[in-house]
Parts: structure tokens; C-alpha cells; sequence
């Protein structure tokens, strides 16, 4: 069996609750989840080293200089950026990484790695979007609206992606089944299976004759 592992990358609009779905994902099928860096406060009950690391802008960019990410992006004014060594040690042992990062970060992971699978999780209109955003109670208007704005920016970067999956209220369990199946399909790609075809190639070459 092939030993490398699958890279797949979540983004979404602010408020789709793809956060919501990757972790529920990492507790049902056991996927590890990369945690981000991000120079953004907290929220309320969101845990450092958990949730993310919630760094300085000057701690995070010394990691930049280090190349310590894999990407990095600047979001409605905060950093966000995936540790590198995580990722790339998950990957080598054959795991399902994901990474729930945004549109700018999702185009740098798929530089680097062309095999990544890449997700987009969406609200079913762009007035549901908006009153998620408003039920958080957590943003004053003005940020709301400039995560619509952001909203309307990354939706042309959709068709780019690999899949678009719809995120409904209340739709938790079908969102992730969704996902998991398209995972279980990419790791049976031919391009993904090339050791597993040679050794059964192998074993079949003395009934060639």
C-alpha cells in the first residue's frame, strides 16, 4: 500500500462553520487536523495550541523568515499561516491532513503540492451567509460586512477548487459524509495508488507466460 498520506484543504465563507466541520471530521474518521497560526485575538473559549496558535504579528513573521510555514496569508487585517513540519511529518506516515485555510493560502498548498484535494464549503445563499455572520454575535456590522465583501472576492476563486460542498444549518452529519466519501475515492486515484499497481504487476508477471 502506498505509505504517502492525503493533503486536503478546506475553505469556506466566514460563517459556513467549516471550522465546525473539520474538526467533526478529525473526531468521527480520525483525520489529523493541521492547527493554524494567526495573529487574530481569540474568541471566546478558543483555546491556544488547540484551536490555534494565537501568536504576535512579530512572532509570527520571525516564523516567516524561518520558513516555517507552508503558506501564509493576511486576512480582514490578521495572519493566518500552516506550520510546516506538522503537515509534512502526517503526510509521511501516511494520515489525512487537513488544512481549513483560506483562498489565498488554499492556491500557495496547491503550488506545492499539485495532488492536494481542495474543498469549498458554502452557505446555500448569500442571505443565509449573512445572517450566520450576524448570529455569531461576535462581529460589530461593519466586520460583517466586510466579511461579505471578502465573501464576494473568494467566490470567484470557487472553480479553482476541486469540489464545492453545501454546508446547511443543522446538516452537520450529511456535510461530513459528503466530504469523507470524496476523500475515500481520491485515495483510490490511479495517480495515488502507482505502488500498490507495481507490486500487484510484479506479482503477476510469472502467469505472463
Amino acid at each position: 500500500m502506498d505509505k504517502r498520506g492525503t493533503l486536503v484543504v478546506i475553505s469556506g465563507f466566514s460563517g459556513v462553520g467549516k471550522g465546525t466541520v473539520s474538526k467533526a471530521l478529525v473526531e468521527k474518521y480520525g483525520y489529523r487536523l493541521s492547527i493554524s497560526a494567526t495573529t487574530r485575538k481569540p474568541r471566546e473559549g478558543e483555546v491556544d495550541g488547540k484551536d490555534y496558535f494565537f501568536k504576535t504579528e512579530n512572532e509570527f513573521l520571525s516564523l516567516v523568515d524561518y520558513n516555517g510555514y507552508i503558506e501564509y496569508a493576511q486576512y480582514v487585517g490578521n495572519y493566518y499561516g500552516t506550520p510546516r513540519k506538522f503537515v509534512e511529518d502526517s503526510l509521511a506516515e501516511g494520515q489525512v491532513v487537513i488544512l481549513e485555510i483560506e483562498v489565498q493560502g488554499a492556491m500557495k498548498i496547491r503550488e506545492q503540492y499539485p495532488d492536494a484535494v481542495l474543498l469549498f464549503i458554502t452557505a446555500s445563499s448569500a442571505e443565509v451567509l449573512k445572517n450566520r455572520l450576524a448570529g455569531r454575535g461576535t462581529e460589530e456590522p461593519e466586520v460583517i460586512e466586510k466579511r461579505m465583501k471578502r465573501a464576494a472576492q473568494e467566490a470567484e476563486s470557487i472553480p479553482v477548487y476541486d469540489y464545492v460542498v453545501n454546508n446547511e444549518e443543522g446538516r452537520l452529519e450529511e456535510c461530513m459524509a459528503q466530504i469523507h466519501s470524496i476523500i475515500e475515492s481520491e485515495g483510490c486515484r490511479i495517480a495515488r495508488r502507482k505502488e500498490f499497481i507495481e507490486n500487484l504487476k510484479n506479482g503477476l508477471k510469472e502467469f505472463e507466460n
